[in-house]
């Protein structure tokens, strides 16, 4: 069983620097998000566009550490990870949280 208190949460943006960014962002998102929310530690993962087109608003929530820090190394190690290396993100990770 989870302890909620264990759980891990990231939050922030995802800052395009163009329109060729963004195409990049929406052709790998949705295989990342698939792939997220398959993964055992994922209690929660979202990537919204907001109403600045090139910002990309980022919630995701796992159940421990480790199971963050595999979510991290999975993901910078995917295709997605590859493609967007370059767009700069501004992320707060909280842990221990509820």
């Amino acid at each position: 069983m989870v302890k909620t208190s264990d759980a891990v949460q990231l939050a922030g943006y995802l800052i395009c620097q163009g329109r060729d960014e963004v195409e990049i962002v929406e052709r790998y998102l949705p295989n990342h998000i698939e792939l997220t929310l398959a993964e055992a530690g994922c209690l929660s993962f979202r990537v919204e566009q907001t109403e600045d087109p090139l910002v990309w608003m980022v919630a995701e929530k796992f159940s421990d550490e480790r199971e963050f820090a595999d979510h991290q190394t999975r993901a910078k190690a995917s295709e997605w990870g590859q493609a967007t290396v370059g767009i700069k993100r501004d992320y707060e990770v909280q842990c221990g949280v509820q």
